[in-house]
């Protein structure tokens, strides 16, 4: 990992939330991803489970937690089962921890090394009466691979049926969607390392340069400030690739006369940050192109401050939607008349922004947490309108990271240029 140490006391308090909404006589397992192959003996770069590291801190392979807050035994209400690492693991990949630095991290006394789960799960499981075991329960999930929570929970309820299963997916997207001061100060890092590269990129962009020299950049300065890298697939989009909303080639030339839709951001200690930014590619925005751009900005200011503590996401979305109904008669892209006659399950505007303007972010760029759930104090958000106009091949997306708090929104984002004509003056500076 290249980040710095996080306090353990986050993932102690984090265990302590956890062990608090688990029924009576429970235990709970969590287990790590697996290193995913690509051919031969190729791997990808290991991304831990978010839900073991937001209660562990753990950023290895190979780990299990057992939490059983009723044990008999004190000792075993925590239990961290880590991978044991020796001299030829150290020399080949590098050493894993060991149990005093898997305390470190953690604040769990109890480490164990991982051959010994299954005898020491063995000699304490029939005590309990329920079972909590985790998986992705998230609604964009689609992924076909069988991942190593999924054969770890076939695993367990095969060898123990009779027990009663719970799900700690609930609990955990619970809890996960409000950040406590710790969490919103690594998005904050993240955040603060994502304007590090944009404000690189506002003296490097102008015709010819292509998608991927923009992404090099960016890569460039989100490593060397101790990130991972970018927090999700970067979409880098000049002209009409801007149009298409998941658009990661990343290989055309930028054109004189084009915007640039940039869709980039770093993570930190495993906490997401996500930005979008709109560059016009010669330095300067075309009358049309700035029209666009400042119609989803002041949807963009407003969002924000519907961000509120009480508020709903669902009715939230409806009042942008109205926010975009008018832009868009302005802008000439719908009329009165098609408001007036649209089909209310898919109005007019969704021609030209078909997608939400806000989701849950944290550990996850698409974090877990309840739409239908009213905004609470410590719930961070992205706000991410745009207008996207294939036949003029421009789109134009506006996104900053918003922190609910007592007193209103707090945009993290808030140094990172917005405004057209600050953008403007920035890459005109030699």
């Amino acid at each position: 990992m290249k980040y710095t140490s996080i306090d353990s006391n986050l993932f102690v308090e984090n265990r302590k939330r956890f062990a608090a909404r688990l029924k009576p006589n429970s235990i709970a397992l969590f287990t790590s991803n697996d290193i995913m192959p690509t051919n031969a003996d190729g791997s990808m770069g290991f991304v831990q489970n978010s839900d073991l590291f937001y209660l562990t801190g753990v950023d290895q392979e190979q780990t299990i937690l057992l939490i059983y807050p009723d044990a008999i035994n004190g000792t075993q209400k925590e239990i961290l089962f880590v991978r044991e690492t020796n001299e030829t693991i150290a020399i080949w990949e590098g050493a894993k921890l060991n149990k005093a630095q898997a305390t470190q991290t953690s604040g769990i006394k109890n480490i164990q090394w991982l051959q010994n789960f299954e005898q020491m799960f063995h000699a304490i499981v029939f005590q309990a009466e329920y079972l909590y075991l985790n998986s992705n329960e998230h609604t964009r999930n689609s992924n076909p691979v069988e991942t190593a929570e999924v054969r770890f929970n076939k695993t367990i309820t095969s060898k123990y049926p009779l027990h009663k299963l719970e799900r700690s997916a609930p609990i955990m997207h619970s809890l996960r969607a409000i950040k406590s001061s710790y969490e919103v100060d690594l998005i904050q890092r993240a955040c603060n390392i994502t304007e590090q590269g944009f404000r690189r990129l506002l003296q490097f962009v102008k015709p010819g340069v292509m998608e991927y020299e923009i992404e090099a950049e960016l890569i460039h300065e989100f490593v060397r400030n101790r990130s991972r890298g970018f927090a999700y697939g970067p979409i880098i989009a000049s002209g009409a690739n801007a149009c298409v909303l998941h658009y990661i080639d990343n290989n055309k030339e930028c054109k004189d006369g084009e915007v640039i839709l940039l869709d980039v951001a770093a993570e930190y200690g495993n906490y997401a940050s996500d930005l979008t930014r709109c560059l016009p590619v010669n330095g300067k925005f075309t009358k049309r192109q700035k029209d666009v751009y400042n119609a989803v900005l002041r949807i963009m200011k407003s969002a924000i401050g519907m961000l509120t503590v009480g508020n709903l996401i669902p009715e939230y979305h409806k009042a942008v939607g109205l926010l975009m109904e008018k832009e868009m008669v302005d802008l000439g892209l719908i009329t009165l008349d098609q408001i007036k006659n649209q089909n209310p399950d898919m109005p007019a505007y969704k021609k030209y922004f078909m997608h939400g303007t806000s989701h849950f972010l944290g550990l996850d760029v698409h974090d877990v947490g309840d739409f239908n759930r009213k905004l609470e104090e410590g719930m961070v958000f992205t706000c991410e309108p745009g207008i996207y106009i294939p036949e003029e091949k421009l789109g134009i997306r506006l996104e900053n990271n918003i922190l609910v708090t007592a007193k209103g929104p707090v945009d993290l984002m808030k140094n990172i240029p917005i405004e057209a004509d600050e953008i403007e003056a920035l890459m005109a500076q030699i």
